[in-house]
């Protein structure tokens, strides 16, 4: 599933082992089987591309033995969810998701359509034995230019208003080109902040702060909220996560994989606020076509580790620059993440 090289072996010792904790929590992780996909879809427009080239599925089985080969010496546990394209049904993508939590003692949300009522909604939150949901902007309804999605168009008010009865968690993906800068984001985040306190909100990827041009003022206004959490997920700005780490307190910090994307060979970069995966040549199929991918051979593609490496080796760079603590690096890795799914645990049914 997983060739480990010389290099990576290298890489980790040099870079990851010795900063990380003994014991991971993995907030953000996708499991599901290819078998449950729909197939011969049509192209998705609202969806990067490249995503789909990594894996064809995770299994629960295929998770644990990732975490193996990529934490050896670690104990790692997930939070996880499905991970379905538009226009396949989530009821089997889900029940897959619940199996798995109960194979693997590891905790989970459902992925959520906007098309569900409050009673349906809770019902399956419930029936599943899950703690929160995840919600994604290709499920907003098809008629919205997919540069004119809002938080809201896949995020209703009357799930928002189930999830804070319960206290669950919802892991969310924000839309919209101008990513986390973006103000109508930037206002439904604190509506939700501000009308739904309960909820325990975690704004993934940073808010898709990939590049430096994607933050704008959205630390300034963010660092006066005091719920709301970010995972740091297929995110390896070095950057950005100084600019969150002086924001919030660690304490609102979590890891993040994003797996099995992560375990894709890349290095990023960015340009003119885009960002560009660097990986091996021929290793995923014809890119081509997509800006977001750019292909190097020969020794600077042996050169090329994991993403996941690169994520956390970014965190690690912000995290000596900005000072903060072997115990602060515990809570974002752990302790922020264990506390909380504890805390959803009790509420959420």
């Amino acid at each position: 599933m997983i060739n480990i090289t010389p290099f990576d072996v290298e890489f980790y010792q040099k870079n990851l082992w010795a900063f990380l904790p003994e014991r991971i929590i993995d907030i953000h992780t996708h499991v599901w089987l290819d078998e449950h996909r729909k197939k011969h879809q049509a192209a998705e427009s609202r969806l990067a591309t490249w995503p789909s080239k990594v894996a064809k599925d995770n299994s629960i089985e295929d998770l644990k033995k990732t975490y193996d080969l990529l934490f050896p010496g670690k104990q790692v546990s997930a939070l996880m969810f499905s991970m379905p394209e538009s226009g396949d049904g989530l009821d089997i993508l889900n029940d897959y998701v619940t199996k798995s939590s109960q194979k693997s003692g590891f905790p989970a949300l459902i992925f959520a359509s906007p098309d569900w009522d409050a009673d349906e909604f809770k019902n399956k939150i419930l029936e599943g034995g899950f703690i929160g949901a995840k919600v994604y902007l290709s499920f907003a309804p098809a008629y919205i230019p997919a540069n004119e999605i809002r938080i809201f168009d896949f995020t209703p008010i009357h799930q928002l208003q189930v999830l804070n009865d319960l206290g669950g968690i919802l892991m969310l993906h924000i839309p919209r080109p101008n990513r986390l800068k973006d103000p109508v984001n930037l206002a439904q985040l604190l509506e939700i902040e501000e009308k739904y306190p309960n909820i325990k909100l975690i704004i993934a990827h940073v808010g898709r702060a990939y590049c430096n041009e994607d933050i704008g003022n959205a630390f300034d206004i963010l660092s006066k909220t005091k719920n709301m959490l970010f995972d740091i997920s297929a995110n390896s700005n070095q950057f950005v996560f100084e600019q969150l780490i002086q924001a919030v307190s660690p304490k609102r910090i979590i890891f993040g994989s994003d797996l099995p994307i992560l375990r894709m060979r890349a290095r990023r970069i960015t340009e003119n606020g885009t960002y560009i995966n660097i990986i091996p040549k021929g290793l995923y199929g014809d890119v081509s076509g997509d800006k977001n991918m750019r292909e190097v051979s020969g020794d600077e593609a042996d050169k090329i580790t994991f993403f996941l490496y690169e994520e956390i080796d970014a965190f690690r760079r912000a995290a000596n620059v900005t000072g903060i603590t072997k115990s602060d690096i515990e809570d974002i890795f752990c302790n922020n993440a264990s506390h909380l799914i504890t805390l959803a645990k009790k509420t959420a049914h």
